[in-house]
């Protein structure tokens, strides 16, 4: 074999895991394994709309992996082995799943010098057995599990397991034993990685373009995709963004002011993909450091502004177009590839980076804390800090509001399509007062025509179904937003407690929220309203529930903590025959969003303990910040001073009943119907 030959194989997960003379070895300069429950669910979910979508030919490529032959059948992983120990992971939640212990995994996976990972891996079935467990690995597993288990219907599991080994594949290049791994990254890259697939996607854009126009094309691409800093601070340019630096882009590529100390004669593809052209300028007159967490990363934002750019072409079918930075290459294969698409793509990713930073909320760099609001909206202005992207504070508030809520129920990097038609109406219009109304509109429509339209969701978790969201949402490559199913029946869809929920998804309880939130805000906010004020009363009184203050909707916002879902009547003590059955308590009366460590840690105690608890433990505020949440917790207070005055007769453990949980649940529908 010629030393510079790569193998490049495509196997199926069968076949890549078994081998039982394989051994997977991932060495001591990898990181360690991360992948978090999003990523992991999101990864499970689409393998399993694949597999739904037709089981028998779909094929589901789960990416690429690198291995360097060491000899005697052992492979060093050089590039993905993040992806190869989530395979692994995955296979033996389902073996614990379908009992199917000795199947697969044949091919061993084990860390070389990282005793605690190899030992976890070893026992991740039986972690009881490793003293010291890798919480990364143990946590992946306990992720895979429980997205098996949500995502999956039992009856389909054993279909879903053989999908996943025969029609998943990877591509797997195998660098000969014989090559010198030092010469093999510097054939790939000269810092000792793999050229990712956006700075391939890079190189392939300008191919067209001439060495000027490739000078300031890199100089905007390199800006854009340093995603935690306002773009205007990376740029700083008054040509671009106008003497302030806080004007939405409007200028032709032609017209781009050239970077400083141009790159002089001919432009290689590894520079050009490395970034190695154009210098910015970043001299903003201060010494200011506006880093944020964003709410999305450089690739799948790469895959938005694409899916803009190619709106306006009449055969361009946005529905088909894949969200996933999976897809990146493929995608962007599919676009036109002239110089003039080009220089469209950098203009429009520029002033995407714009549209993104000072119109879309990002998150600070500081833990949630109670009463303190992470989420960020600002308009990035010169030599000033940054200022709220509305003038109107009520505006402001609210448009915060609504843009975490979205976030926070998908945060996963890929499929962000509540993203894209955010920056498809920002293209064309950054109004705040506009934006606020289609923010709340784009909001109504995913509550009413994608939540409560059964034909948009999958008939065992109610989860959307693959391309529900632009199936709704876009109709002749434009938005349209009025609500179409005028009469839904939540109680169909999502039970009513006489038989269980197939599942309530994490956008419900967002909305929810939001409007119990809007509705305090339109209602009583900043009117100063005693307790004893009508109105007051009366709000209180709509909810179900007797007054419980103001500072909970006052320190409200959408924590990202707030991932697991409560049963405020634990499952463990409802049974069939007792007072509560298990139809009685999973619906959405009696469920709410929370923490995991909260919920992990008072999962089985009844209401009333969870009550006292949630009230006087101040770092578990952050966790329990629902207010469907509060309404619940403040209905069993009324119910336990009720029955310690008398004037209810209800045995101890009992504060929050079925009773409880329908009445619950006809409130909060009123209220979230009320404007439909």
């Amino acid at each position: 074999m010629d030393k510079d030959t790569i193998l490049l194989e495509e196997l199926n997960i069968e076949t890549l895991y078994g081998d039982g003379g394989t051994t997977y070895e991932v060495p001591i300069y990898q990181r360690n394994y991360a992948w978090e429950k999003d990523q992991i669910e999101t990864l499970i979910q689409d393998i399993y709309d694949a597999y739904t979508a037709n089981p028998q030919k779909v094929v589901y490529y789960i990416g690429t992996l690198v291995i360097f032959d060491r000899g005697g059948k052992v492979y060093e992983v050089i590039d993905g082995q993040q992806r190869l120990t989530t395979i692994y992971l995955v296979l033996n939640a389902l073996n614990l799943a379908l009992n199917t212990f000795g199947a697969l995994p044949k091919s061993k996976l084990t860390y070389r010098a990282r005793r605690k990972s190899k030992d976890t891996l070893d026992n991740i079935v039986k972690p009881e057995k490793t003293g010291n467990p890798d919480r990364g690995i143990l946590n992946g597993f306990v992720y895979a599990q429980n997205a098996i288990y949500e995502i999956v219907a039992p009856a389909e599991r054993e279909g879903f397991y053989s999908y996943f080994l025969n029609n998943v594949h990877i591509l797997r290049y195998i660098v000969p034993k014989d090559i010198d791994l030092n010469h093999y990254f510097e054939v790939m890259n000269s810092r000792g990685e793999q050229l990712e697939m956006h700075e391939i996607v890079k190189a392939s854009l300008c191919s067209g373009l001439s060495p000027d126009e490739m000078e300031k094309f890199a100089y905007i691409w390199e800006a854009c995709s340093q995603m935690n800093i306002y773009i205007q601070q990376r740029l700083n340019d008054t040509a671009i963004f106008g003497t302030h630096l806080n004007e939405c882009p409007d200028i032709d590529f032609d017209r781009l002011p050239s970077p400083q100390d141009k790159s002089k004669g001919k432009i290689s593809i590894r520079d050009l993909a490395e970034g190695n052209i154009g210098v910015l300028t970043e001299d903003t007159g201060n010494d200011r450091n506006d880093t944020f967490q964003p709410v999305i990363d450089f690739p799948n934002f790469l895959l938005i502004v694409l899916k803009i750019t190619r709106m306006d072409e009449e055969q361009f079918d946005p529905v088909k177009f894949i969200l996933d930075d999976k897809e990146l290459i493929n995608e962007f294969n599919k676009a036109r590839r002239d110089s003039a698409f080009a220089k469209q793509f950098i203009m429009n990713l520029l002033k995407a980076r714009f549209l993104l930073d000072n119109f879309i909320v990002h998150h600070s760099n500081n833990e949630d804390s109670f009463g303190d609001n992470p989420w960020q909206l600002q308009l990035y202005v010169k030599e000033m800090y940054p200022k709220n992207t509305a003038d109107d504070n009520k505006t402001q508030d609210e448009l915060v509001q609504l843009l975490s809520m979205f976030e926070v129920a998908f945060t996963a990097r890929q499929r962000k399509n509540w993203l894209f038609y955010c920056l498809l109406h920002l293209f064309n219009d950054t109004d705040p007062e506009h934006y606020l109304h289609f923010l709340r509109a784009l909001a109504k429509k995913y509550f009413f025509d994608i939540y409560l339209n059964p034909g948009n969701l999958s008939e065992s978790n109610n989860r959307p179904i693959p391309n529900s969201f632009d199936n709704t949402i876009l109709r002749n490559r434009e938005i349209m937003l009025e609500i179409d199913n005028r009469h839904p029946d939540f109680d169909l869809i999502y039970g009513n407690g006489t038989q269980a929920s197939k599942g309530v998804q994490l956008y419900i309880f967002n909305y929810t929220d939001y409007i119990l939130w809007s509705k305090y805000a339109s209602e009583i906010r900043g009117k100063g309203y005693g307790k004893d004020n009508r109105e007051r009363i009366a709000f209180f009184e709509s909810l179900g529930c007797s007054d419980f203050g103001l500072d909970t909707f006052d320190n409200f916002y959408f924590s990202r903590t707030r991932k697991s879902l409560e049963h405020f009547y634990p499952q463990a003590k409802a049974v069939n025959g007792s007072e509560l059955s298990r139809d009685n308590i999973n619906c959405f009366g009696n469920y709410a969003m929370i923490g995991a460590d909260a919920n992990s840690s008072g999962s089985n105690w009844n209401p009333k303990a969870k009550l006292a608890h949630y009230r006087d433990r101040k770092q578990d505020q952050v966790s329990v910040a629902s207010l469907k949440f509060k309404i619940m917790m403040q209905i069993c207070d009324d119910n336990c001073n009720k029955i310690s005055r008398n004037e209810l007769c209800r045995h101890d453990g009992m504060e929050w009943n079925f009773d409880d949980i329908a009445n619950h649940q006809k409130k909060m529908l009123s209220i979230l119907f009320s404007d439909l």
